[in-house]
């Protein structure tokens, strides 16, 4: 078991062996993203936000996921692409991982233990189970475009939906006070 959620081995999107570690005393935004979903227009306000405040120390970290629905069925260098063109993302972009079931990546293993309970949490699951699709139990991830914020201490410190939107006022209240605390 590794210390730290900023210790988890994971892959940047070139394939090559990192960790989280490499933004330590930094504001860390994981976010499951997905090019073909009705929330990948949260690209853009999830960029605004990185080149508004990554001087501050935020950084925003992608992790496709094609866990809901098929919605990441591209390669990861047609993910980078897509992103890259459509949305001219410059945030930290990762591997494809899977976020639910049994191949759930440990990095979303260690964020859902954390227990940090979620902000926003009913309008989009009401929405899914309204359409038949129930995800997100026990604590697992709804759907993608969920954030997590962890604090520059390394630890899980907010959680939010995935219609919680980058430019949300309880998600930049959250920000500004994990950005404002000393590394």
């Amino acid at each position: 078991m590794t210390d730290s959620v900023l210790d988890i081995p994971v892959k940047r999107i070139d394939g090559s062996d990192t960790t989280l570690a490499d933004y330590r005393g930094k504001v860390i935004m994981v976010v499951n993203v997905a090019s073909k979903c009705g929330l990948t227009v949260q690209y853009e306000g999830l960029e605004k936000l990185y080149e508004a405040k990554r001087d501050e120390g935020l950084v925003i970290a992608g992790f496709p996921a094609n866990d809901f629905k098929g919605q990441e069925p591209g390669s990861d260098k047609e993910i980078l692409e897509f992103c890259t063109l459509t949305y001219d993302v410059q945030f930290p972009m990762f591997s494809k991982v899977a976020v639910t079931g049994d191949e759930r990546h440990p990095l979303y293993d260690s964020l859902i233990a954390s227990g940090v309970e979620t902000i926003g949490d009913g309008p989009m699951r009401a929405r899914l189970a309204d359409r038949g699709l129930h995800t997100g139990d026990n604590g697992g991830i709804v759907w993608n475009f969920e954030k997590f914020l962890i604090g520059r201490d390394g630890k899980v410190a907010a959680r939010f939906a995935p219609d919680v939107t980058a430019d949300d006022p309880r998600l930049l209240s959250v920000l500004e006070k994990e950005l404002s605390r000393a590394s």
